[in-house]
């Protein structure tokens, strides 16, 4: 059983966005692919209002896709996927909310 599991559908960008940073970092994961319309009962007991992706480490569920990175590079700081000068980081956190509201448009 692996210490962390991903659930999701292999083509949601939100998905993408957590498969991607947990290869960045290296991280063995089990994909636990979903079917948009008859969800996993572990999904819908996970996440409260039942939306992909949900990162399960060590038997705990982290929800929504940018908590989730976050999550992953507090957890495992190697290869941490922000820049450490302050401005580097907020011009990195401005284009990721600016993909996101595109793709919520």
């Amino acid at each position: 059983m692996a210490e962390v599991k991903v659930h999701g559908f292999w083509y949601s960008p939100f998905t993408l966005r957590v498969v991607w940073t947990l290869k960045l970092k290296g991280i063995v994961y089990e994909n636990i692919e979903e079917d948009r319309f008859n969800k996993s009962p572990q999904l819908l007991e996970y996440n409260p209002v039942h939306k992909t992706p949900v990162l399960v480490h060590v038997g705990k569920p982290t929800c929504e896709s940018m908590v989730i990175v976050e999550y992953i590079d507090e957890i495992w700081p190697h290869n941490p996927l922000l820049p450490v000068d302050p401005y580097e980081r907020a011009l990195a956190r401005f284009w990721v909310k600016y993909v996101d509201d595109m793709i919520h448009f």
